[in-house]
C-alpha cells in the first residue's frame, strides 16, 4: 500500500494516483490537514507527500503541518521509501537539517528546465529522464541540500531541485504530478492570476515524458526496496 499524503486542498495527487493504477499498487490518500489517522509507515510500501501553499515555518497558522512532519520522521526512521514534492521536498529538508528561505531568490513559476549532475544522471529515480529535462515549478521557498543527502539536479535559478537520502527517500523541488486542470487552476490562484497554461501545453509532451518516468521510478524502487 502506498500512502499519498496531501498537505493543501488546492495541492490533489495529480498523475501520482493513475501511476500507482496502472503499476497495480493500492494506495491511499490522506488530508494531513483533516481529522483521519495516518497509517503505520512501516506497513507501506511508500509514501509520496505533495505540495501545498503554505511553507515550512508556518506551523503556527497551519499546525497540521506538525503531525506531518512527525509522520515523515516516523517514516525515514522505519525504512520506508518516500517522496516529497514541493513542500513535501522542503518538509524533508528541514527534517533532515537542510535550510528552507522563505520568500526565497531562488522562486520560479511555470515551465523550468532542470539539470542532472552526475549523481542524479546515475540516480534510479531519474533513470530514462535526460539530463536537461523539463519541469513545472510554483515555489517561492527553497531548501538546500541537508548534510549527508546527495544532490541530484540543479536549475538556473534554483541551485538544490532534488535530492537523495539513503537509498529511498528523496525531495523534489518541482511539480512532476501536475496535468492541465492542475495548472489551470493554480494559474486563476496566483495573486496577481497567471495564465501558465499555454506554456504548459506547449511542453506537455517532453515533460510528461520526464515526470511520468520519474515517478513511476520511485513506485518501482519503492516496491523493489520493501521486498529486499
Amino acid at each position: 500500500m502506498f500512502l499519498i499524503l496531501q498537505n493543501d486542498p488546492h495541492c490533489p495527487p495529480g498523475s501520482c494516483t493513475k501511476l500507482l493504477e496502472a503499476c497495480g499498487h493500492p494506495y491511499l490518500t490522506v488530508a494531513g490537514y483533516g481529522v483521519e489517522p495516518l497509517p503505520d509507515p512501516a506497513a507501506l510500501t511508500g509514501v509520496i507527500v505533495l505540495g501545498g501553499e503554505m511553507g515550512v515555518h508556518d506551523t503556527k497558522e497551519h499546525p497540521h503541518l506538525l503531525r506531518v512532519l512527525s509522520f515523515m520522521s516516523r517514516a525515514i526512521e522505519t525504512g520506508t521509501p518516500l517522496l516529497g514534492i514541493c513542500l513535501g521536498g522542503q518538509l524533508l529538508a528541514h527534517l533532515a537539517g537542510g535550510t528552507v528561505l522563505s520568500r526565497s531568490p531562488h522562486g520560479e513559476q511555470g515551465v523550468c528546465r532542470v539539470e542532472l549532475n552526475a549523481a542524479g544522471a546515475a540516480d534510479p529515480l531519474f533513470d530514462g529522464v535526460p539530463a536537461s529535462f523539463v519541469t513545472f515549478q510554483l515555489h517561492n521557498d527553497s531548501f538546500s541540500t541537508p548534510p549527508g543527502a546527495a544532490l541530484l539536479a540543479s536549475s538556473p535559478a534554483c541551485p538544490a531541485q532534488a535530492f537523495r537520502i539513503g537509498n529511498s527517500v528523496y525531495g523534489v523541488q518541482f511539480h512532476p504530478e501536475v496535468d492541465r486542470s492542475i495548472v489551470s487552476a493554480w494559474g486563476s490562484l496566483s495573486t496577481p492570476p497567471c495564465d501558465f497554461l499555454p506554456a504548459f501545453i506547449e511542453a506537455e509532451a517532453p515533460f510528461g515524458a520526464a515526470s511520468h518516468a520519474m515517478i513511476g521510478n520511485f513506485i518501482s524502487l519503492a516496491a523493489a526496496a520493501r521486498l529486499s
